[in-house]
């Protein structure tokens, strides 16, 4: 099948993700949101709260972002937000940066009339409920509507028995995206009410996910997106993009997109001898002083790591002071 432009940008990991609202009118059983954003009016860029709009465009830029998905919660019960955050995102990047938006609401005419000429792309998640009569309900209306007004538009649900029941609903949309169903902290309850299982070790999917779609993803038009696929590619090559752009010299930037170096933290007294031996053996730009801490290329402390007292570390964490994956004490 043809990708959808989102998908596209989504898979070279070039998609600024944008949380714009834990509040939605929803209480879908399988709902993956963390308690820290369900029911909240916080912002997220990637992993990172927003207090101004500024922000949003610095991760964007940290990341050389192609695209911004938005979601939540429900966006479109904070539309005015949305469309300013919208305006902002083409303003910096231009009319190409392409912007999909993810709603569990059908959009009225109205509401598609705001968000035009700013959301490129829409992706309906219309509720397992209406599924069986799905071509009387209102998303079919609405993607009719949005198609005339120039939107792409589709539909995205997680993998649900009943997926087959979508089909009628294939010729007024665009693409039809099912992602694998996953295991969460907030949904795990209901996930054991059901007699659900995870299909393995390694990933947050449901046993059996993927036999509820096969009928489905025979049609053209419908696309799997597998949890595998999220966690080890779109993740990975997002994490490669900002590491690119944010990664200090001795920083060593892995094949999963993270950045590995060294860290020593002398007492207070030999802090001094630690940094002039730095500035006797090593390259400028190969160590930073960081106030309590030296840090340094990990091969570099290695080498030096007998001739300089304190504890020392190999860090290895997601890149632009994110989240350590690892720490390695030598």
């Amino acid at each position: 099948m043809t990708l959808s432009q989102g998908c596209i940008l989504c898979h070279q990991g070039a998609k600024l993700v944008l949380f714009v609202t834990g509040r939605c009118h929803r209480t879908c059983w399988y709902c993956p949101l963390s308690s820290e954003r369900k029911g909240t009016d916080t912002v997220f860029a990637n992993e990172y709260p927003v207090d101004i709009p500024a922000q949003i465009i610095e991760v964007a830029e940290s990341m050389s972002a192609l695209g911004t998905g938005i979601t939540g919660g429900e966006p479109l019960l904070v539309l005015d937000k949305v469309t300013a955050y919208c305006r902002q995102l083409k303003t910096h990047f231009g009319p190409e940066h392409q912007i999909h938006l993810y709603t569990a609401k059908a959009p009225t005419d109205a509401e598609l009339a705001e968000m035009q000429g700013l959301v490129d792309e829409i992706r309906l998640h219309p509720p397992q409920e209406c599924w069986e009569k799905i071509h009387e309900s209102d998303f079919i209306r609405s993607a009719k509507r949005a198609k005339e007004m120039g939107f792409d538009i589709g539909i995205e649900i997680p993998a649900l028995p009943g997926l087959e029941h979508l089909v009628p609903a294939l010729p007024y949309v665009d693409f039809l995206n099912i992602n694998e169903l996953e295991w969460g902290e907030s949904n795990a309850y209901q996930m054991r009410e059901r007699g659900y299982e995870l299909a393995d070790e390694l990933h947050n999917a449901i046993e059996g996910a993927k036999g509820w779609a096969e009928e489905l993803c025979r049609h053209d038009k419908v696309h799997w997106c597998s949890s595998a696929f999220k966690d080890s590619v779109q993740l990975r090559e997002r994490l490669k993009r900002i590491a690119q752009n944010t990664a200090r010299a001795f920083d060593e930037i892995t094949d999963d997109g993270t950045i590995v170096y060294g860290v020593i933290k002398p007492s207070e007294s030999n802090k001094g001898q630690c940094l002039r031996l730095c500035k006797d053996t090593c390259e400028p730009d190969s160590y930073e002083d960081c106030g309590d801490r030296i840090e340094m290329a990990w091969w570099l402390l290695t080498e030096l790591s007998d001739q300089m007292d304190g504890e020392k570390f190999v860090i290895e964490r997601y890149p632009n002071k994110g989240m350590i994956v690892e720490m390695t004490p030598l």
